[in-house]
């Protein structure tokens, strides 16, 4: 198991090559808990409910969610990868998409940035790799003009819920007929807004939603 500081860096490319070495880490997870959203936006209340049967949900697998069919679905010249490292050995990645049209999560927008896919290798998952990704994710957001960086995920994905709120990310909004065929998710879209190193005026961001366990 790799141990040692973490260190973050563009790749090289961003496109089939790029993308097929994204995915030889694994994304897959076990899920243990779903996330049940009641209220609206802005006063949403989340409350984690442990599952009877546990399983391993895998986005991968799914047709079409491949990092490698990405790049035949999309433009992917603007998409940026970027890859954790530690002592050399490739650890985790992060891509985000910005200024790309087709994105319906960009919504036409060239000052928001989607984190569009962010894993980390299951034997160091805990130790700093994905914060250190959030962080180099935010600061080329905020290079490239950016002024909210927005990602998706779903309520079963407990793990990836609780690491946004940690990064300050708020729920801005759900959509619980996004997946026809997964009746069982519901699409969660957190949104961080950043800051400018410069002396920020705008207004102080919403309080992040917390998570309560179900009694």
């Amino acid at each position: 198991m790799p141990g040692g500081v973490v260190r973050v860096e563009l790749a090289d490319r961003c496109e089939h090559e790029g993308l097929a070495r994204h995915a030889e880490i694994s994304c897959a997870f076990e899920v243990r808990s779903v996330v049940d959203v009641a209220g609206d936006a802005g006063s949403f209340v989340l409350t984690e409910r442990v599952i009877e049967t546990r399983y391993v949900k895998d986005y991968d697998a799914r047709a079409g969610n491949h990092p490698t069919d990405w790049a035949t679905l999309f433009d992917v010249t603007r998409w940026t990868l970027l890859e954790a490292r530690i002592d050399g050995e490739r650890v985790g990645g992060a891509l985000v998409v910005h200024d790309t049209p087709g994105i319906d999560l960009l919504r036409g927008r060239r000052d928001l940035a989607v984190l569009w896919d962010l894993r980390v290798a299951p034997a160091v998952r805990g130790q700093g790799v994905g914060r250190a990704l959030w962080d180099a994710v935010e600061e080329w957001a905020r290079r490239v003009g950016c002024v909210e960086l927005d990602v998706e995920t779903q309520t079963i994905n407990v793990p990836a819920c609780r690491f946004y709120q940690r990064q300050g990310c708020v729920l801005h909004s759900i959509d619980r007929a996004a997946y026809p065929d997964l009746p069982g998710e519901v699409q969660m879209i957190w949104r961080k807004r950043l800051r400018s190193r410069r002396r920020d005026v705008s207004p102080r961001p919403a309080r992040p939603s917390r998570m309560r366990r179900a009694p």
